[in-house]
């Protein structure tokens, strides 16, 4: 706001208050008119003092700086974290997840990416640094109500925003599985134990079968029962996830966990094209024997034909060699501590990881099969993919390798939005939790994306880091009891930060 002289036609001079409503300027009070000098100052004056008693400013006779800071110390009502408030909001906006008018949710959500916790500590959260009063009865009650009404419609502005931020399409998906655990001891119809990815074994847990497109941009979530092997999960959550969205069949890209003889052809059957990680070393004699022919060099590939639709891509790469045989010494040297401790029995002579290196010598004796490990060693490098596409061979290895951002988004809802372990137990109130966690790591890659399209060189951690640090005081005037806030921004990457989104 501010006074403006204007004169009039009939020679007079029009003092008016002015404000500017949505980009326009506007007279919010006419104060007077004169043609005397001295009168229209007084007017002036006028509108000032009137603006300061629109704002609730008021002009107090301090004798010092001292009293002015003390006074305005002790007109404190309340300090609130509002930067990330400020800071996810325009990304859950943006999204499209305020469709949803539900403060519960949006917290529940906000919690989970600043502070992943239990309903309980989620409140006590709440509560010290947002001033905002929950009762974990209130979230449990909640969690039920997101179950039943809300899990379609996330997925559904998830899909939508996915979508248009990879230029209207869907053209490939990239398909995984995770296990997550329980901390309790009784198994369910849902929680059940398994093998667990995580080395949980002795806790129930559930699979999480994760459906992402280019980038990592979630698409679609489905929760299985803790015993299912993972093989089985993938054509259910894409198939349901296509017919859902009437999309045409993309291409469908997955590791070697996923590769079984089953959904290669049911994949096949719905017309779908696929890239699948081949296990080399359990193909037949014959076609092994190819491969290991091919003797390539750093950075080759080749494509050959490989069983009735389908070719296999194979690539080497020094890399991959020395990692592969540094995992394989360092799967040795731990069967080495544990044939010394007297700790494997002839249970643990099978295929599993490196337990392959295991051997009977007589009919009691555990020794290790160093012939098997050494001729392990020939596929150091070597790495496979099962395609029927037309794609190149090159393009068949790129888009194969974008399959390391939906084990990113795995590290992401495991390490920094804590998925878990969960607490529930109820199955309705696991399926809410992830949910929340789901649309959580919406926010989180969104925030990534809008990031590095502002050219700011900060991950999301970094930026809700710089975000938790600013704060809006709220202060009562106590003439008049009138509230004034104010949000303080205390350093320049906080400054910078607020420019670049707006607040």
């Amino acid at each position: 706001m501010f006074v403006r002289k204007k004169p009039n036609k009939s020679g007079k001079i029009s003092v008016q208050v002015i404000d500017k409503i949505k980009g326009r300027y506007k007279v919010a009070k006419t104060i007077g008119s004169s043609s005397d000098n001295a009168e229209v100052e007084e007017l002036v004056s006028l509108g000032e003092e009137w603006i300061r008693n629109y704002k609730g400013i008021l002009d107090i006779p301090f004798n010092n700086e001292e009293q002015v800071a003390e006074s305005v110390l002790e007109s404190v009502e309340n300090i609130t974290v509002s930067g990330t408030e400020l800071l996810l909001d325009n990304v859950f906006n943006d999204i499209g997840f305020n469709v949803i008018q539900d403060d519960i949710f949006k917290w529940l959500v906000y919690s989970r990416i600043c502070f992943p916790a239990s309903k309980l500590k989620t409140c006590d959260y709440l509560q010290t640094y947002h001033g905002l009063e929950f009762q974990v009865q209130d979230l449990y009650r909640y969690m039920d109500k997101l179950y039943n009404n809300y899990k379609e419609i996330i997925q559904l502005i998830s899909f939508g925003h996915t979508k248009k931020i990879l230029g209207g399409s869907i053209n490939i998906v990239f398909y995984d599985c995770t296990t997550l655990y329980f901390e309790v001891d009784q198994e369910d119809d849902l929680r059940k134990t398994g093998f667990s990815k995580e080395g949980k074994h002795q806790n129930p847990q559930i699979v999480l079968g994760l459906l992402v497109g280019l980038e990592g941009y979630p698409l679609a979530y489905e929760i299985f029962e803790g015993n299912k092997f993972e093989g089985h999960t993938m054509i259910p959550v894409i198939e349901t996830f296509r017919k859902k969205y009437s999309l045409p069949a993309p291409i469908v890209v997955a590791d070697s966990g996923l590769l079984s003889k089953s959904n290669i052809k049911e994949l096949l059957d719905n017309g779908y094209e696929f890239i699948l990680g081949a296990r080399l070393k359990s193909s037949g004699n014959n076609q092994k024997e190819k491969v290991l022919a091919l003797r390539l060099e750093n950075g080759e590939s080749v494509s050959m034909d490989w069983e009735e639709s389908l070719r296999m891509v194979v690539s080497y790469s020094e890399r991959r060699a020395g990692k592969d045989r540094i995992n394989r010494e360092k799967g040795l040297k731990k069967l080495e501590k544990q044939l010394k401790k007297g700790k494997l029995n002839k249970t643990h002579i099978n295929n599993r990881g490196y337990n392959k290196y295991l051997k009977m010598e007589g009919e009691i004796k555990i020794a290790l099969d160093m012939d098997k490990f050494e001729q392990d060693g020939q596929w150091d490098g070597l790495k496979g993919y099962i395609t029927n596409t037309k794609l190149d061979k090159e393009q068949v290895i790129e888009n194969y390798n974008n399959l390391w951002k939906i084990e990113k988004a795995f590290r992401i809802t495991k390490n920094e939005i804590k998925v878990r372990p969960v607490y529930h137990y109820k199955q309705r109130r696991i399926e809410a939790h992830i949910s929340i966690a789901f649309v959580a790591y919406k926010v989180y890659k969104e925030l990534e994306r809008q990031l590095n399209e502002k050219g700011i060189k900060l991950s999301p951690q970094k930026a809700i880091e710089i975000a938790k640090g600013i704060y809006t005081v709220e202060i009562q005037l106590k003439s008049t009891g009138k509230k004034l806030r104010k949000t303080l921004f205390l350093n320049e990457s906080q400054k910078k930060l607020a420019k670049m989104f707006g607040f």
